[in-house]
């Protein structure tokens, strides 16, 4: 088994933390969710968020990482041996991201080529769905698409180097190279959309503020949502990379660095997008509003059009698709090392074996995703995985912990006792009280709509058979590993 201090510096651990935050769905997700909530005012209840939820679970996540250092399911079984499911189903919910996840990689790698000679044309939106992906009906898979087939299997290379390499000279160097390229990149981009004509008015509908949606509910849970969910919170990945940490590494110094970076990157990015809006705006005559999409629309729909308009327009799609792949690798990396962990210890195997096996499977699973239903899978797959995965386990894993195993005390000494920056009271309230009120709330809002209403439309059919059934067999899984023995049995 490798040696758990693995992070050769303390920059190393805080870029691989970042590079898993600082994912795809930061770039589109937050400029979308801000605008729809209020705009400017949005950022009253994001901040409150990041200080109540976000940054106390970094903390209580690095905390059980560095504590029992071992992967999530151990970590969770030193805890209590009835937690240990916990941690596998967080695993489970890691794997099936990272199953989907390289294809939109895939999709970056190609419109980074496309960008050479805008070979999107001028109907972005027919070239993405019909000419590039070939999309046909949900639940009807048709043929493989060469296009997202071979940068996928690129994808897949690039990964599996990284991952056999290990956590210092794989990890923590493939970071310390994509996470400064990313930001060099996208603070070019960014600067040269505030250059453009009409970029004024796409920050001035950003950044207005609409102070009547303070008082409404569903913006707070909007915020923590947004906050939870960027923050790689839940996923393993914290508490498997905080395991590698030396023993006298500060803990909350660390969360609130990572927390505040990934928050920047986020004003960031909708600065960028909504400056890039507000250009497309000017020149179609349309108003902003017109023109704001969210999800993958965003990326591969809108800014291609975006950057067909602008001067130099093949050197910043360049740029702006580069800087998604390098966004996709680096979360990629992360969501991996989350199984591999747990293979290596549960079953006392080599690394090159856990990745071989983990990530082998993966890699095979994600060729459901090159074929002309993929973008139909991808979509529901990743949002049942989220809302009745990611929020669901981070709700169970933060009762467990709070109000069953009442860890709370023993984590708040452990973490003070390496920590410049002392967690106290308001640290336990936003944990046993704030958190779990609020993803309790999401969870009920999620149920309700989604009973009611067919998600994007989809047939019901299929909703269940790649939706619920992928959320529920990723919870089945981890009372399923929990039930076989480790190599040897602990209760540390």
């Amino acid at each position: 088994m490798e040696n758990r201090s693995q992070w050769g510096t303390r920059l190393g651990f805080l870029l691989a933390a970042m590079g898993s935050a600082i994912g795809l769905g930061n770039i589109w997700r937050f400029p979308a969710t801000a605008y729809e909530n209020g705009g400017g005012a949005f950022f009253i209840p994001y901040l409150f968020a990041l200080l109540t939820a976000g940054i106390p679970m970094l903390i209580m996540e690095y905390t059980i990482g560095h504590k029992y250092r071992s992967s999530a399911p151990r970590a969770f079984k030193r805890i209590s041996s009835g937690m240990e499911w916990i941690g596998w189903w967080q695993v489970a919910i890691s794997f099936v991201i990272s199953t989907y996840y390289p294809i939109i990689v895939a999709w970056a790698i190609m419109h980074t080529y496309f960008s050479f000679n805008l070979s999107w044309g001028t109907d972005v939106s027919d070239f993405f769905i019909n000419d590039f992906l070939k999309v046909s009906e949900a639940g009807v898979f048709g043929s493989m698409v060469p296009n997202v087939l071979i940068p996928l299997l690129i994808v897949w290379l690039i990964v599996f180097v990284i991952l056999f390499r290990g956590v210092k000279k794989g990890i923590e160097l493939a970071n310390k190279i994509f996470i400064p390229l990313l930001i060099i990149s996208f603070l070019l981009i960014v600067v040269r959309a505030l250059t453009l004509p009409g970029a004024l008015d796409g920050l001035d509908t950003f950044f207005a503020p609409d102070w009547s949606t303070i008082t409404n509910g569903s913006v707070w849970v909007a915020a923590y949502g947004q906050i939870f969910f960027s923050l790689s919170i839940a996923f393993a990945i914290m508490i498997t990379f905080s395991s590698y940490l030396p023993k006298t590494s500060d803990i909350t110094n660390n969360a609130f660095i990572t927390g505040f970076a990934n928050s920047s990157f986020e004003l960031l990015a909708g600065i960028g997008v909504f400056a890039a809006l507000g250009f497309m705006a000017n020149q179609t005559g349309q108003p902003v509003a017109e023109v704001v999409e969210s999800g993958v629309g965003l990326a591969f729909m809108v800014f291609p059009e975006i950057i067909s308009q602008m001067p130099a327009s093949e050197f910043f799609g360049v740029l702006f698709f580069g800087s998604l792949v390098l966004a996709g690798l680096s979360s990629m990396v992360s969501i991996s090392e989350t199984y591999i962990a747990g293979l290596q210890e549960k079953f006392n195997i080599s690394r090159k074996k856990a990745v071989a096996i983990g990530a082998g499977a993966s890699a095979l699973l994600s060729l459901f995703y090159a074929n002309q239903g993929g973008l139909n899978l991808l979509d529901t797959v990743d949002y049942f995985i989220n809302n009745y995965g990611v929020a669901l386990v981070g709700l169970f894993e933060i009762v467990a912990i709070a109000w069953f195993a009442r860890e709370i005390n023993q984590l708040q000494q452990h973490a003070n006792s390496v920590s410049d920056i002392r967690v106290g009271q308001w640290w336990k309230f936003s944990l046993r009280v704030i958190t779990p009120i609020v993803l309790g709330y999401m969870m009920l809002q999620n149920l309700r709509t989604d009973m009611t209403t067919a998600y994007s439309e989809y047939p019901n059919e299929f909703l269940f058979n790649f939706g619920w059934m992928v959320a529920i067999c990723a919870m089945a899984f981890g009372a399923f590993m929990a039930m076989k023995r480790w190599p040897k049995e602990d209760n540390q």
